[in-house]
C-alpha cells in the first residue's frame, strides 16, 4: 500500500503526532506543578491546585509511553543510541518524572506543615525539571550529539551530561519551561477557582511574554549563528537503514533549509507566536478555555517549528556528521513499519476517545469550599 519511503514519514509525523499529544496533555501537568506553591499561597490552595491535575496525570503519561515505545519499534538506531548515550539524562528526567506520584501519594498523609512543605517542593521539581530537560534535549538536537558508529554499527557516545548545559540548549530549555508553565497555568486558570485562577493566570502572561521572547531568540540564533547539517549525497528513501551511506556537510543557517525551499512552512513558527500573544490577551481579559485552547496551538507549533526545521535528521551527530541519523536510514523494515501503522490507527482512537471521556466528566472548577468539605487524610 505504501512504499518504504512513505512509511518513513509517516512514522516522523507520527512520532510527532506523539510529541505534541505528550506536550499537551502532560505537559499542562508540569506546568502546575511548576508553579503551585507560587500560584497557591495557603495548604488549601494548593491540594486545590494539585486535584485538578492529580485524577488526570497517570492517563496523560500515555502519550510519553507512546512516544518511547514508537522510537524503540520505529526507530531503533535513534532508541540505541540516545537511551545508552543519554543515560545520565535519562535517569535525571525518570527521577523527576518518579517525584510526581511519590510526591502525590505521600503529600497528605500527614498534617504537618513541615512534612507538606518538603513534599511541594518535591513536586515543584518533578514539573520544572522535565519541562526544563525537554527543551534541552531539543536544543542539543540542533548542536548535534557526540557520537558516531563503530565497525560493528554500534553507538559510541563520547560526550559527558554536562555537556549538554550548552548556552543554545539551555536556552531552548528556557523555551519548553515557559511554553509548558503557560500551559499549566492556563490549565489552572480554568480548572481552580479564586484566588488561585486569577494568579495562574497572572503568571501565565508573564510566561507567553517570556516564551515569545525565547522562541524568537532561538529562531534567530538557528538562523544566524548556528551551524546545521545539510545531506549532500547518498542518502536513500528507499534504501536500508544504515547511517554510514551518506554524506553531510555541515553549514552556517542549514537548519532553515526547508524553510527557505517551501516558504508555506513558515506558518509553523508564526502560528506559535500568534497563539502565545492570543493566550495572553485571553488569560488577561478572563477567558482561560480560549487561552487553554491557544496555549495547544502553542505546544504543537512549537515542536512542529523544530521538526520542520530538523527534518531529515532525527539525531545529528557533532563529531561525525556523515553518521548523524535521519528518517531514512534510522528506520525499521517496510513489514515492521506497516504492521505498526495497523496497530496506530486501531488504538490511537481509543486513547483519544478515552481521553476525551475523562475530561467530560471531570469538567468542572475545583474551588476552595470543595476542598474544605474534603479536608481529611487521605
Amino acid at each position: 500500500m505504501f512504499d518504504y519511503a512513505t512509511l518513513r514519514v509517516i512514522w516522523w509525523l507520527i512520532l510527532g503526532v506523539l510529541l505534541i499529544g505528550f506536550a499537551i496533555m502532560d505537559g499542562f501537568d508540569l506546568g502546575v506543578g511548576a508553579t503551585f506553591r507560587f500560584v497557591g499561597r495557603t495548604d488549601e490552595e494548593r491540594r486545590a491546585l494539585l486535584e485538578s491535575v492529580e485524577p488526570v496525570w497517570e492517563g496523560n503519561q500515555v502519550w510519553f509511553i507512546l512516544g518511547g515505545g514508537a522510537v524503540f519499534a520505529a526507530w531503533p538506531l535513534l532508541y540505541a543510541a540516545s537511551f545508552s548515550g543519554l543515560y545520565l539524562a535519562m535517569f535525571a528526567l525518570l527521577v523527576a518524572f518518579i517525584l510526581r506520584p511519590v510526591g502525590f501519594t505521600f503529600r497528605n498523609k500527614l498534617a504537618g506543615q513541615g512534612w507538606r512543605k518538603v513534599w511541594d517542593w518535591t513536586l515543584l521539581i518533578g514539573g520544572a525539571v522535565p519541562a526544563l530537560l525537554f527543551g534541552v534535549a531539543f536544543g542539543n538536537l540542533f548542536l548535534g550529539l557526540p557520537f558516531h558508529f563503530d565497525d560493528l554499527q554500534r553507538p559510541v557516545f563520547t560526550g559527558g551530561f554536562l555537556d549538554l548545559l550548552r548556552p543554545f540548549a539551555l536556552l531552548t530549555g528556557v523555551v519548553s519551561l515557559s511554553m509548558l508553565v503557560l500551559h499549566g497555568s492556563a490549565y489552572a486558570a480554568l480548572k481552580v477557582g479564586e484566588p488561585m485562577s486569577g494568579r495562574a493566570a497572572s503568571v501565565g502572561r508573564v510566561a507567553a511574554v517570556l516564551f515569545a521572547i525565547s522562541f524568537i531568540a532561538a529562531g534567530a540564533w538557528v538562523g544566524g549563528g548556528l551551524d546545521g547539517h545539510r545531506i549532500l549525497s547518498g542518502a536513500d528513501a528507499l534504501g536500508p537503514s544504515s547511517p554510514l551511506m551518506k554524506t553531510v556537510v555541515v553549514t552556517r543557517g542549514a537548519w532553515l533549509e526547508n524553510y527557505r525551499v517551501h516558504g508555506v512552512l513558515w506558518l509553523a513558527p508564526s502560528i506559535t507566536l500568534l497563539a502565545s500573544l492570543a493566550a495572553w490577551v485571553l488569560l488577561k481579559v478572563g477567558r482561560p478555555g480560549a487561552a487553554f485552547l491557544s496555549s495547544c496551538f502553542t505546544q504543537a507549533g512549537t515542536i512542529l517549528t523544530a521538526g520542520i526545521g530538523l527534518f531529515p535528521f532525527l539525531m545529528p551527530s557533532s563529531t561525525h556528521p556523515d553518521q548523524g541519523l535521519t528518517v531514512w536510514d534510522a528506520s525499521s523494515s517496510a513489514r515492521t513499519l506497516f504492521i505498526m501503522l495497523i496497530a496506530v490507527i486501531v488504538l490511537l482512537p481509543v486513547v483519544l476517545a478515552y481521553t476525551v471521556w475523562v475530561f467530560r466528566v471531570l469538567k468542572g472548577r475545583i474551588t476552595l469550599e470543595e476542598i474544605r468539605r474534603h479536608a481529611g487524610i487521605y
